[in-house]
């Protein structure tokens, strides 16, 4: 399960916008935008997302464990 906003944190401290980051993997903005909603992104994108934004640990924010109590 995605985390959304770990990943919008990280692209907030790269001083990125959604937009730019939606070039980085290579889409427009509305299906940036659509894919972050729905919490799916192709591996190629996680990739390029993982890469651009140097995350450091991209198991804590792309394969976040779902809480359920």
């Amino acid at each position: 399960m995605l985390d959304k906003n770990k990943l919008r944190a990280e692209w907030v401290k790269k001083g990125l916008t959604q937009t730019q980051v939606a070039r980085v993997i290579g889409v427009s903005a509305k299906t940036f935008s659509l894919k972050l909603n729905k919490g799916v992104f192709g591996s190629d994108e996680i990739e390029s997302m993982i890469n651009a934004l140097d995350i450091s640990d991209p198991m804590n924010i792309f394969f976040a464990k779902q809480v359920t109590l």
